[in-house]
């Protein structure tokens, strides 16, 4: 992706924001590229989109018209780099170690993936020992909880890790993207499905606001995982797995803001972009930059 560059003072790029260290003076989110492939279910490239993403930030500006706020006025995107390797062998203790080097004064952990293998390696690692004393909500076509340790499987994986179940929510899951094993299993556990159709018939904000109700509940901090691939596939041609029929793109920008409002969300994970398979106008990556900036919106918002 080429950079976009700007001359002009009055119109500083969302690039802007990105920082090296946490600044006392503004509300710190950290930035953390976690660019897992190799276990997909659909073959895919290994060009990292936490770099695309990234540079797509330089074609949007810091001022959010909706809420009248400049974000370069309070916040500080604190860039931690990617992780090397988290696929590999060991790959998961380097997810923690980088995770451990997040300052304290952080208010949201924004992770960029990678494949749906990310929300497995990041949430473990914020949990540490307290895996069930954690909630997770999932925006995403799909359940996520396939046998074996792939992209599809990283809910089960929490699962069966100790996460609560009763404290799990998966929304716009989709026809013809799972299959009755896979839902029953859900079923079975407890999980809380909002499926695609469901949201033709309640607004996503009703759906994230009950959300935050149910993974929260008792105080509990909450993980929100972001699967571009509930999109529809016509918005995000770089995720393999997308269908016709899915979310807009505006729809996605919506949840993010109001999800990142609830104050217990401690972190949320963009994944399932292939960079390769994008269209030449750079779409995909385009709304996961956005969906950063909706992040930070939603944090704006918190009292």
């Amino acid at each position: 992706m080429e950079p976009v560059t700007s001359n002009d003072p009055h119109w500083p790029s969302a690039a802007t924001l990105l920082r090296s260290a946490p600044d006392p003076e503004r509300r710190n989110v950290g930035l953390l590229g976690i660019s897992t492939f190799t276990t997909s279910l659909t073959p895919r490239s290994s060009l990292s989109s936490p770099a695309a993403i990234r540079t797509a930030l330089e074609r949007y500006s810091t001022w959010s018209f909706s809420d009248q706020v400049d974000l370069a006025d309070t916040m500080c995107l604190v860039d931690y780099g990617d992780v090397a390797d988290p696929d590999g062998d060991d790959g998961s203790s380097r997810v923690a170690s980088a995770v451990r080097k997040f300052d304290d004064s952080l208010e949201l952990r924004i992770l960029l993936g990678g494949d749906n293998a990310a929300t497995w390696h990041a949430l473990r690692a914020l949990a540490g020992n307290d895996l069930a004393g954690w909630g997770l909500i999932t925006l995403d076509a799909h359940l996520d909880n396939r046998d074996g340790q792939c992209n599809g499987s990283p809910v089960r994986q929490l699962l069966d890790a100790g996460l609560d179940a009763q404290h799990v929510v998966q929304i716009g899951v989709a026809d013809f993207s799972n299959s009755p094993f896979y839902a029953q299993r859900a079923h079975e556990a407890g999980v809380t499905v909002i499926s695609r159709d469901m949201l033709r018939h309640q607004s996503i904000e009703e759906a994230a606001t009950h959300a935050l109700v149910v993974a929260g509940a008792g105080g509990r901090p909450v993980y929100v995982d972001v699967d571009i691939d509930a999109a529809d596939r016509s918005v995000v041609p770089g995720c393999p797995a997308a269908a016709p029929g899915g979310l807009s793109a505006d729809e996605m920008r919506r949840f993010v803001r109001v999800i990142t409002h609830g104050a217990q969300v401690r972190a949320i994970d963009l994944t399932e972009i292939d960079v390769a398979l994008d269209s030449p106008d750079q779409r995909t990556v385009r709304l996961a930059a956005l969906l950063v900036l909706e992040a930070l919106t939603g944090l704006h918002r918190r009292q």
